[in-house]
């Protein structure tokens, strides 16, 4: 069962009150002779919005699944909701394990089942007392909750677009009500305008739910807009944990070349485009705007 910060169990029902859900500490993590993580620190605010970044091969799906159990770590200690989840019995865990939800690359949708069928398999799992009226009933609310329409329920995944698959895998992570969201690549794929739209969401629903929200994603825009800290892995650990303007300031070759190269330039370009625009009835800001919104010379 999940613990508060005094080692007292919490009630079925009881949130969680501590200030940081998740907290790894010493985690190593090898494949045979190769060693991804070694000696990784981290810890999650509870209310947060928290990307986590990282070149290829660094890790970054490999620590999420460690967090939530499907990876075991060579060494270290993962503690969720105050509660250790390294060597201990899935079924122990059961209190800890329907408190976080999860969106994997792609949806991971199971391709016989319909949308709402999809969102109903963890209602199954955890409760199965429920009876199906009020679980197709649940199903129904989550879908729209995360942004299709109610027609989606009974679609099959090979009925829906990515962006729609994503949105109904992200309603299968909602459907216990969780406290924790793990996002894993969410926005990969998708046009900006699909992208810009589900980082709206994942805002107003950590806002409205009050979720923590873990976020693994490439999407410079997205690390912007909505994370309040970005965790940065490199040489094998978290590097830095900072907001974007912050890890901005460091001086590591990974970061300075991530944030401050040209994408990184272009998305802070539209972040402060996007900021100018809602106070267009001040003349400085309009000015601002048409000034950034101009090409450069010779690409008119």
């Amino acid at each position: 069962m999940a613990q508060d910060e005094t080692g007292r169990e919490l009630g079925r029902h009881e949130r969680y009150r501590g200030d940081y859900p998740i907290v790894v500490e010493g985690l190593t993590n090898s494949f045979g002779p190769q060693v991804v993580h070694e000696n990784l620190d981290l810890k999650v605010r509870r209310g947060e919005i928290l990307g986590v970044v990282g070149g290829s091969g660094t890790g970054k799906s490999v620590l999420m699944r460690s967090i939530i159990g499907l990876q075991r770590p060579t060494e270290g200690d993962i503690r969720v909701f105050g509660k250790s989840i390294i060597d201990t019995d899935p079924n122990v865990n059961i209190g800890i394990r329907n408190r976080w939800g999860v969106l994997f690359q792609g949806g991971a949708l199971f391709s016989t089942l319909t949308v709402g069928e999809n969102v109903e398999v963890p209602l199954k799992q955890f409760y199965p007392d429920i009876q199906p009226d009020l679980r197709h009933e649940i199903a129904r609310y989550k879908v729209v909750l995360s942004g299709l329409a109610e027609e989606a329920v009974a679609k099959f995944p090979s009925e829906l677009s990515g962006g729609m698959k994503k949105r109904a895998g992200l309603a299968r992570a909602l459907a216990l009500d969780p406290e924790l969201l793990f996002l894993d690549e969410p926005t990969a794929g998708l046009d900006p305008v699909g992208a810009a739209a589900f980082d709206r969401l994942t805002l107003e629903l950590k806002e409205t739910l009050g979720l923590t929200v873990f976020l693994i994603t490439h999407d410079l825009d997205t690390l912007h807009e909505i994370c309040d800290r970005v965790a940065v892995l490199a040489d094998k650990q978290v590097i830095a944990v900072d907001t974007v303007p912050n890890l901005m300031e460091l001086d590591h070759p990974w970061i300075q070349q991530y944030f401050n190269g040209p994408r990184g330039r272009a998305a802070l370009t539209a972040q402060a485009l996007d900021e100018l625009r809602q106070h267009m009835d001040k003349p400085v800001a309009a000015h601002a705007v048409k000034a950034l919104d101009k090409p450069p010379a010779g690409k008119a």
